[in-house]
């Protein structure tokens, strides 16, 4: 793995955290609808800083914060910050997320995105850094959204990328805090596999939602018009 990663508009350094720039950051950031009326956006669990560059790509949002508890990912995320073009939109605090609810007490965000820890049953198999960043048990869904439902501003909505085995169980927990699925992609990696991924984004207001499949693969290597069409502002070969 490169300890570098070009996109057209901005380069990813990382090479000081255990979290590499994965195809489910990239479409949660190509994915998530920001609407005109957007002008703040909390991105939790920066890790590289991958998701934030992309909402400063993607709007004219003047206030774009990331909060990343893991030493050597908020040292990455800030440098990665700092070396954009949008260095002066961006923040990254160190803190837990919870940490983070704690102190904002009269802050909002009209945009709040997350590519969250999962994989319980691997926490073991990996190194402490990597564990750290998908294990659920550190940042629990339910801690996640109750977090969000306190920081999201009345008209605002929150999108994330989870195992769409946990999608039930995501829903649920977001209906019981008010938040209601607005949009919703299942992602499978090619025709014929299983689905692997839900994306989905949230509100306050419960509305007929939004339904599709997003099919990555038509061969190795070999993307569909679709998934072209999601990332291409953003890979430099596609």
């Amino acid at each position: 793995m490169s300890d570098q990663f070009q996109f057209k508009q901005f380069k990813i350094h990382q090479d000081k955290t255990a979290m590499k720039v994965g195809t489910d950051g990239v479409l949660l950031g190509a994915w998530a609808k920001i609407d005109n009326s957007v002008n703040s956006i909390l991105d939790i669990g920066s890790g590289t800083g991958l998701i934030a560059l992309m909402m400063a790509q993607r709007s004219f949002c003047e206030l774009i914060d990331a909060v990343e508890l893991n030493d050597e990912a908020y040292v990455q995320s800030v440098e990665n910050f700092e070396q954009s073009d949008w260095a002066d939109r961006l923040f990254c605090y160190h803190a837990s997320f919870q940490e983070l609810v704690n102190e904002m007490d009269d802050e909002e965000y009209d945009l709040i995105i997350s590519n969250p820890p999962f994989y319980t049953s691997t926490y073991k198999e990996l190194e402490n850094g990597r564990a750290m960043a998908r294990h659920s048990e550190s940042l629990t869904y339910k801690e996640l959204l109750l977090g969000v439902a306190n920081l999201l501003a009345k008209n605002g909505s929150c999108a994330f990328i989870i195992p769409f085995s946990e999608e039930g169980n995501f829903i649920s927990i977001a209906k019981e805090l008010e938040l209601y699925p607005n949009r919703l992609t299942r992602v499978k990696g090619t025709e014929n596999s299983k689905i692997k991924r839900s994306l989905i984004q949230l509100s306050s207001s419960s509305v007929l939602v939004e339904e599709n499949e997003l099919i990555i693969e038509l061969d190795r290597h070999i993307y569909t018009n679709d998934y072209i069409k999601l990332v291409k502002d953003f890979y430099l070969k596609m």
